[in-house]
């Protein structure tokens, strides 16, 4: 019997059509089956033509770049920076690419790594992505929260309030990570606080508490099959609180992980039973999911579709 295909949309680059498009146009299986033959210019320019009209919006600057070092063959970088060398958009990709591949190729590797997101920096003083790919790097080597500070602040200046920078602090602080449960969730909530009214940073308390029960499954598996306290307490119903008031209830532009902090409060409201305010969500969301949080669950697609219909009223007759 066929296995009906699942009507959920999961992939790295989220709702980012064009994104969508570029990937799918330099997908491998299409180069392996000749579908690619004939094509008269390099493998690189619909990146760089991505990249290019992406500008200076480095919130949608940062999601792209991750997701295309993540998913593209590593060729494609490989090419683009030996064809411009001093094409500032080539260095920054190739830094990230680098930079996520470096650790498990060794010493030599890393040190290479390093001096490509250097290199980035210096042909792109005012991006901040040549840092986060650098603070990646340092993540992926065990270096210590204290050394790695200086370089997330280096991003910060250059874009104050860049959500992927936030996080990407917030999973070196965490105890998966390289931190400690109390200094994670007082940087959530500091950064909260301080963030411009609707921020989709005041979500990162969630977030928080949401790489809390990860931590714990770790160490505990059944404590974080339940919602228990950790849900209900009153913390936690203050941080989602904040969320949905600071940013969800303002119905802000979408920025380009909406997504991603969309499912991470769909998963907290089911988690602490508020299904009204699920329902908000998870209509905002449709076919999105991200694998995580859901995968903190058993089988986080039919979980997700569960409280998503339940929510929303799809299941009832």
């Amino acid at each position: 019997m066929l296995r009906r295909r699942s009507s959920l949309l999961t992939r790295p680059e989220l709702d980012d059509d064009l994104l969508h498009r570029t990937l799918a146009e330099l997908r491998p299986a299409q180069q392996l089956h000749g579908l690619g033959a004939g094509r008269t210019r390099p493998p690189w320019e619909p990146v760089a033509e991505l990249l290019r009209a992406t500008g200076r919006d480095w919130d949608r600057r940062a999601h792209r770049v991750a997701v295309l070092a993540r998913c593209l063959p590593a060729a494609v970088s490989q090419r683009w920076a030996a064809d411009r060398p001093g094409d500032g958009d080539a260095l920054v990709l190739r830094a990230f690419v680098e930079s996520g591949r470096a650790p498990a190729d060794g010493h030599t590797a890393v040190r290479r790594a390093e001096q490509s997101c250097l290199r980035a920096a210096e042909a792109c003083p005012e991006d901040p992505m040549p840092w986060l790919a650098l603070l990646s790097l340092m993540y992926s080597c065990a270096v210590p929260v204290k050394d790695a500070v200086p370089v997330w602040t280096e991003a910060v200046d250059r874009a104050p309030w860049l959500r992927t920078s936030y996080h990407r602090l917030l999973r070196y602080l965490s105890p998966r990570g390289h931190g400690t449960v109390p200094d994670m969730m007082d940087f959530a909530w500091q950064a909260a606080a301080r963030a411009p009214h609707g921020s989709p940073l005041a979500a990162l308390p969630v977030a928080a508490r949401v790489e809390l029960m990860a931590h714990r499954r770790g160490v505990t598996p059944l404590e974080a099959l339940g919602s228990g306290g950790n849900w209900n307490e009153p913390r936690a119903v203050a941080e989602i609180d904040m969320a949905l008031k600071s940013w969800f209830d303002l119905d802000a532009v979408p920025h380009a992980e909406a997504v991603t902090d969309l499912n991470v409060l769909a998963f907290a409201l089911t988690r602490a039973h508020r299904p009204p305010e699920a329902a908000l969500v998870f209509c905002r969301l449709g076919r999105h999911m991200t694998r995580h949080p859901w995968d903190l669950l058993p089988e986080p697609e039919r979980t997700f579709a569960y409280w998503r219909d339940r929510a929303t009223g799809r299941g009832r007759t």
